[in-house]
């Protein structure tokens, strides 16, 4: 499976705890929706997931990738501290200027 690159660094990011390279591969104004919040902006989402880190320390492992006219879907397992681990999430990106513009994860 080929992810794009973004998506790649965003999973090399997350599998290392790396908040700020995880948040570097967001656009300055993109938007996350996960767990019922939403945050903005690069700042806000190298927050978010130092915390999300901290308390499951969640890994990725990539089992489908997909992409239509508007949105990329990146279906993983994800693992960690959290009950029900491990669980099959997605991933619903809109990349644009190989950043992520915004995601929005569900289950």
């Amino acid at each position: 499976m080929t992810l794009p690159k973004v998506v790649d660094d965003l999973v090399a990011a997350q599998n290392t705890f790396d908040s700020v390279a995880y948040a570097n591969c967001f656009s300055e104004t993109a938007v996350v929706s996960d767990e019922g919040k939403t945050h903005k902006g690069r700042k806000e989402i190298e927050h978010w997931i130092a915390d999300a880190n901290e308390r499951y320390k969640a890994v990725m492992k990539p089992v489908s990738f997909e992409k239509n006219e508007t949105e990329s879907l990146l279906k993983a397992e994800v693992s960690g501290t959290f009950p029900g681990s491990p669980i099959l999430m997605t991933f619903h990106f809109e990349i644009a200027d190989e950043l992520i513009q915004s995601l929005k994860t569900t289950v």
